[in-house]
């Protein structure tokens, strides 16, 4: 994720709730914060009313910050009301991590796109499936020295293993849906790139648009590409559920994303993240032009601070979701060195 500098966008909330306390942002909605071990500090949750209750939207980390975080607004704010059911946007687990452990407390029914849910099976019960034997020759491919592959795979992936796991059984979210939650209805869209189905809830009679993480203010998502489908054009995925967003939700709806500040300037903000990533592709061009490429070889020139394990890998990624769009679009050409590693120069 990049930093940006909104400049239309304004945030009628400016202050976030402290973890555990809950904001009223919207009638009938309440904001949680939990805390995060990362850079990015912290995940949003929102609380919709329903039937004496609440029905979460997403529910934070596996680990015990995040549990400690629940258990005082269980305690404080939400005392004598408690969890109806439980929706969960996509499977990142910071967004998934805490599903198992609520559902099973408090006898929830979890609402999840099938893609999502299906991914947090995955990483539940075959971590080493997926893990070390699957990314070790992905990243040597794309130019990641063996030194810098063994600190990624031993310290940047151990996030993955924060979740407490989903239940055996759940609601699916497909695009287009009408979800009843309490006396409201919202629509289901969906949208890939930054996860693979990710589900947001509108409600134009209220102008409300829970985004999850595909807007955010003053961040980009992640748009990765991974060794499951490793020629996968992330990004054009990324761009055209931008521009499907714009064309199906109001410009004046109050954006509630998963990080960051709730806002207006939802059409605003979509122009500057299509233009964000067409200067990332700009910059890889330039970079590229004289002499071939690797992967890791170009992370240093749109990254250029210092990153840890867990940030490495996230870049990493995100590159080559540039890459292949830019191949796709004819602007890249692959070289394949000696050793195997793939390189690329600017058409």
């Amino acid at each position: 994720m990049q930093v940006t500098h909104p400049s239309k966008l304004t945030f009628p909330v400016p202050v976030p709730p402290d973890p555990g306390s809950l904001t009223d942002i919207a009638p009938g909605i309440r904001w949680l914060r939990l805390p995060l071990p990362y850079r990015l500090d912290h995940v949003n949750i929102y609380l919709i009313e329903n039937a004496g209750g609440w029905t979460a939207v997403d529910c934070g980390l596996g680990d015990d910050a995040c549990k400690r975080a629940w258990q005082a607004a269980l305690d404080g704010p939400l005392k004598g009301q408690g969890l109806k059911s439980l929706i969960v946007s996509h499977f990142h687990p910071d967004h998934v991590g805490l599903a198992g452990w609520l559902c099973e407390r408090f006898d929830l029914q979890l609402s999840m796109p099938r893609p999502e849910y299906l991914h947090t099976l995955l990483l539940q019960f075959a971590p080493a499936d997926y893990g070390e034997g699957v990314f070790r020759p992905f990243y040597q491919r794309h130019g990641l020295s063996a030194e810098a592959t063994e600190v990624v795979l031993n310290h940047g992936h151990e996030y993955l293993r924060r979740t407490s796991g989903v239940p055996a059984s759940y609601h699916r979210l497909k695009h287009g849906d009408t979800l009843a939650v309490g006396g409201r209805d919202f629509r289901v869209l969906t949208g890939g790139g930054h996860a693979l189905e990710q589900a947001m809830l509108y409600r134009p009679e209220e102008r409300l648009f829970l985004a999850a993480d595909q807007v955010i203010a003053r961040i980009s998502p992640n748009v990765s590409v991974h060794p499951m489908e490793p020629d996968l054009d992330a990004l054009g995925i990324y761009l055209a559920s931008l521009r499907a967003v714009r064309a199906s939700v109001a410009p004046d709806v109050l954006v509630l994303p998963g990080h960051g500040l709730p806002f207006h300037g939802l059409h605003e903000r979509i122009e500057e993240l299509i233009r964000h990533h067409a200067q990332r592709c700009g910059e890889i061009a330039l970079a590229c032009r004289d002499a071939p490429l690797s992967v890791a070889e170009i992370v240093p020139y749109l990254f250029t601070r210092a990153l840890d394990a867990h940030q490495t890998g996230f870049a990493f990624g995100e590159v080559l979701a540039h890459v292949n769009h830019m191949l796709g679009r004819g602007e890249l050409r692959l070289e394949t060195d000696a050793g195997g590693v793939d390189r690329y120069r600017t058409v």
